[in-house]
């Protein structure tokens, strides 16, 4: 008996470890998640126990931490307040009747109201964006605000830093934000936080992760917005990186692998609320005010040439994903036509069913993603979704390699338009700070819908025959990455 008992001794001990361990997962991974990333996280630290509660300590929280969320709140009172003068749009140039609560949505999580009076022009092409960014820099003659994910200094953007050394040297306050992490693993990182001290730029880097000095939070949330504000006039927002197009490495050059991006430059009312986004980002990284938040300037709203603009911030220091409601908002309201781009697509519940409700309604959709891409979880994981889409009647182009197509827009019934820097990925709607513009306006979803149609172009379609024929193992690989997105 006593032998039984002895031996039963390490099974019951086991037994009671992994019952506890599925106790503390129980509690520690449902608030505030959703249950099949909740899921995901409990069976992973029941399974793996070890290596689940380790990644459950390193990056168990998605939100930033108190402190950072405090100024996002203090700056969103800051900008509501001087914003109150503006009214919302309701119905102009010829608005659909459903952009006004999409807006009021959008004002309600980010603080920005959508404002007339606005220009902006898309700018495709990489050589045509840094020569923007220079013009923009070289015509400053007050401020200089600068916010990329990546910059790097390399051959390509040299000319890019001697632009931001003009303006010091002419007296001009140059500000410059880099996400830490992001721009950490490159070449030109060290280069580039060596030039901008050299030149006199004030710089920081965004969400750094120095525990030694004091400074960390979930080393995967990052700032992935893109922008630059010239004396307050003139802003470019978008998809790109301050690093040349095959981000500096080898292996990329040795592929002949260029990235490709979409840029807008804008000048009205709505370059205020670009740099209120800087504003609010310099206040979190140091506590300081670098100019006017001020959003209370609207121009004609009887030109039927301006454009309606609004600004919509998301990311984890907000407590909503601001950048996911807007994207189903406009895909539900969409009546003709939907173009998604985006190269990194791992849509959640709700915006997959957002997505396939629309084609089987019978709006036309398109979603534009990359033969190739960059990351090996992500890609697969989306490909995923492929099987779906196309039965549902989504039409599926990969734009051929070896570029990458790392551009990130909407498009809706060819009147109202996104463009920025979020993704349609679990990453950038609950891990990454980002930046959309909203666009009203006949002109420039012409302009969009140019760029479209040059994205058809260069890529080929994918059927759902096809798709049905790839390989056994990758359909396997592709089920396993869906499963790795949800730990979050």
């Amino acid at each position: 008996m006593l032998d039984w008992i002895a031996g039963a001794l390490p099974t019951a001990a086991l037994v009671a470890i992994e019952l506890l361990l599925l106790l503390v997962a129980l509690i520690v991974a449902p608030p505030g998640r959703r249950p099949s990333s909740a899921l995901a996280w409990i069976l992973l630290i029941v399974v793996l126990p070890l290596i689940g509660l380790a990644l459950f300590a390193l990056i168990g929280s998605p939100k930033l931490p108190k402190a950072r969320r405090d100024k996002q709140r203090t700056m969103n009172e800051r900008i509501e307040e001087r914003a109150r003068s503006v009214e919302h749009v309701t119905d102009t140039h010829g608005a659909p009747p459903w952009l006004a609560p999409i807006a009021r949505l959008n004002r309600e999580m980010g603080a920005l109201p959508l404002i007339d009076g606005n220009e902006a022009t898309l700018v495709p092409h990489f050589e045509e964006q840094l020569a923007g960014l220079i013009e923009a820099i070289d015509g400053a003659e007050r401020t200089v605000h600068v916010e990329f994910y990546i910059i790097s200094f390399d051959p390509t953007t040299r000319p890019f830093f001697a632009a931001l050394e003009r303006a010091v040297g002419r007296g001009v306050a140059v500000r410059v934000l880099v996400d830490h992490l992001g721009s950490f693993k490159y070449p030109g990182f060290r280069r580039m936080k060596q030039e901008l001290t050299r030149i006199g730029a004030d710089w920081r880097l965004m969400l750094p992760v120095q525990p030694l000095r004091g400074r960390y939070q979930r080393p995967d949330l990052r700032n992935h917005r893109k922008l630059l504000v010239a004396d307050g006039r003139v802003a470019f927002v978008g998809s790109m990186n301050v690093i040349d197009p095959s981000y500096e490495t080898a292996g990329n050059r040795r592929r002949g692998l260029r990235w490709r991006d979409l840029m807008a430059r804008v000048e009205g009312p709505i370059v205020q609320e670009v740099e209120a986004i800087f504003a609010t980002d310099w206040f979190s990284e140091t506590d300081e005010l670098p100019g006017s938040t001020t959003v209370d300037a609207v121009a004609d709203d009887e030109d039927p040439v301006t454009l309606l603009a609004q600004i919509a911030p998301s990311g984890p220091a907000f407590e909503t994903e601001n950048n996911l409601a807007l994207f189903n908002s406009l895909i539900y309201a969409a009546e003709r036509r939907i173009s998604i781009t985006s190269p990194y697509f791992v849509p959640d519940e709700s915006l997959l069913g957002a997505i396939l409700t629309a084609a089987r309604r019978g709006v036309a959709v398109e979603l534009f993603v990359g033969e190739i891409g960059d990351q090996f979880f992500v890609f697969h994981a989306q490909h995923s979704y492929y099987q779906e889409l196309l039965q549902a009647g989504v039409r599926i182009y990969e734009y051929r390699a070896p570029t990458i197509l790392h551009a990130k827009h909407l498009s809706v019934d060819d009147l109202v338009s996104v463009v920025g820097s979020s993704n349609m990925d679990i990453r950038s709607f609950q891990l990454d700070l980002e930046l959309m513009m909203l666009v009203s306006g006949r002109s420039f979803s012409d302009q969009l819908k140019a760029v479209e149609d040059e994205y058809r172009s260069s890529s080929k379609e994918i059927t759902l025959r096809s798709w049905q024929g790839r390989g056994r193992f990758h359909a396997f690989v592709d089920g396993i990455a869906r499963l790795t997105s949800a730990v979050q």
